[in-house]
């Protein structure tokens, strides 16, 4: 490998402020943060701004003092709860991760943080993940500037990575042990769903099966009982939703989108469901059928690739080879187009390497060809841009100034008092907006 040192004070200012972190938080592709917490930092914010989180003034100062290095003073909020005891929330500990700003928007209609105070919601992928505007990083950085952004992150960083090592948070097999409800509605719905798709299949046997539009008999019966199979999962899944604790650590996980998703908890706890193999049911590898396990033109559920069981429960031989040749199907897919987009990229980059926008706003190459007038037609900077594809978030701005300029010391005008001060604005006006000025010839 080799290691590049700037030498002069020029290049090493130009390598921080070109290639240092602070600088590229955002990707140059859309202007979205590609630097921000993950996994355990998003499950530690998520339980600590839960509702039922609450400290005494001993163990709040204590996890406050998480995030800084005992070089930085924290002023205590005051406490939630005053009687019978004074408690303080676990939302009101994120009040000291940001710098104290005057305001941040709403995001998504439901966590609201005002004068740097949450006032409600959860902190989860969509507020302290990557890969949104509307991110309380993102908005830090466009009203605080990146330094203000970076020690925001360093601030939760700190206060998740302790915190969760204190608190602890494991997953076990008990959390993935389903109810007794949830198994009979399980096998409910699976028969229920295995007689519509024999009944489909004595259809097409008989000749009475009616035909989608473009598609033949055996081509509408495969899409329709994809279709009940893939269904059975999803009500299944919805069911065990239900049925988890909310201390279920998979489903918290799930939630709080740190690792994993709703899909992924239910394989775990209730139903694998259909594989798929190149977007259709298992095919034939033997003659006339999938395995030599099933019967010849077999067109049943459990033989082409349907897993009826958990992973909890566990899978027969036959759903175990289903599920391995699914798997092997992703992982070689992966590794081809790992090689494939590379070397797409690769050429794309080589091909492009030469250009570079000049200080007269075109795009030329190294012999001052002209490639754009504009750089991307518009002159615009994704990576500058606040809103999706529109230079400025105008709803954010526009909340973020009224909040920093209204008080509650201001005094409340009256109707009359409205009245006279716009009458009065008007009266200084040089003409009447209403009509037009009298223009005199020279």
């Amino acid at each position: 490998m080799n290691l590049h040192v700037p030498q002069t004070e020029e290049a090493r200012t130009e390598a921080i402020e070109l290639m240092g972190v602070k600088n590229n938080l955002c990707t140059p592709r859309n202007g979205e943060p590609i630097i921000a917490a993950i996994q355990d930092f998003i499950t530690a914010s998520y339980l600590l701004s839960s509702k039922d989180r609450f400290y005494n003034r001993k163990a709040f100062a204590n996890i406050c003092m998480y995030m800084v290095d005992g070089n930085m003073q924290i002023d205590l909020p005051l406490p939630a709860i005053l009687k019978p005891q004074r408690l303080w929330t676990g939302k009101q500990i994120f009040n000291a991760v940001p710098a104290k700003a005057p305001d941040m928007c709403p995001n998504d209609g439901w966590l609201v943080i005002r004068g740097s105070e949450i006032m409600c919601g959860l902190m989860d992928k969509s507020t302290v993940g990557s890969g949104k505007k509307d991110s309380v990083f993102y908005v830090i950085l466009r009203d605080y500037g990146p330094d203000e952004a970076v020690q925001a992150m360093n601030r939760l960083a700190k206060l998740c990575a302790r915190w969760l090592a204190n608190q602890g948070f494991s997953i076990g097999i008990n959390d993935v042990l389903p109810g007794a409800n949830l198994r009979g509605e399980k096998d409910k719905l699976v028969e229920q769903a295995y007689n519509e798709c024999d009944a489909l299949i004595l259809e097409f046997k008989e000749g009475k099966l009616e035909k989608q539009a473009g598609c033949d008999e055996e081509v509408t019966l495969e899409n329709k009982v994809q279709g009940i199979l893939s269904n059975v999962r999803d009500k299944v899944g919805d069911i065990c939703m239900r049925e988890l604790s909310k201390n279920n650590s998979p489903l918290i996980m799930a939630n709080s989108g740190s690792k994993g998703s709703k899909i992924n908890v239910s394989q775990m706890v209730a139903c694998v469901g259909q594989q798929v193999i190149s977007g259709k049911r298992v095919p034939d590898g033997f003659q006339d059928r999938s395995l030599p396990h099933f019967p010849k033109n077999s067109k049943q559920p459990p033989s082409k690739g349907f897993v009826r069981n958990s992973f909890y429960s566990g899978l027969s031989p036959t759903e175990f080879l289903f599920h391995a040749i699914s798997g092997r199907e992703g992982l070689v897919d992966t590794a081809v187009k790992t090689a494939e987009t590379g070397y797409m990229s690769r050429r794309l980059m080589k091909s492009l390497e030469d250009l570079s926008a000049s200080y007269d706003y075109t795009v030329r190459t190294s012999s001052s060809g002209v490639v754009q007038f504009q750089y991307g037609g518009d002159n615009l900077d994704p990576v500058a841009m606040e809103g999706n594809a529109q230079p400025v978030n105008f709803n954010r701005t526009f909340y973020h100034c009224e909040n920093i300029t209204f008080s509650n010391a201001d005094k409340g005008l009256l109707p009359y008092e409205v009245v006279s001060l716009c009458d009065k604005n008007r009266s200084t006006r040089k003409c009447n907006p209403r009509q037009r000025p009298n223009r005199q010839s020279p």
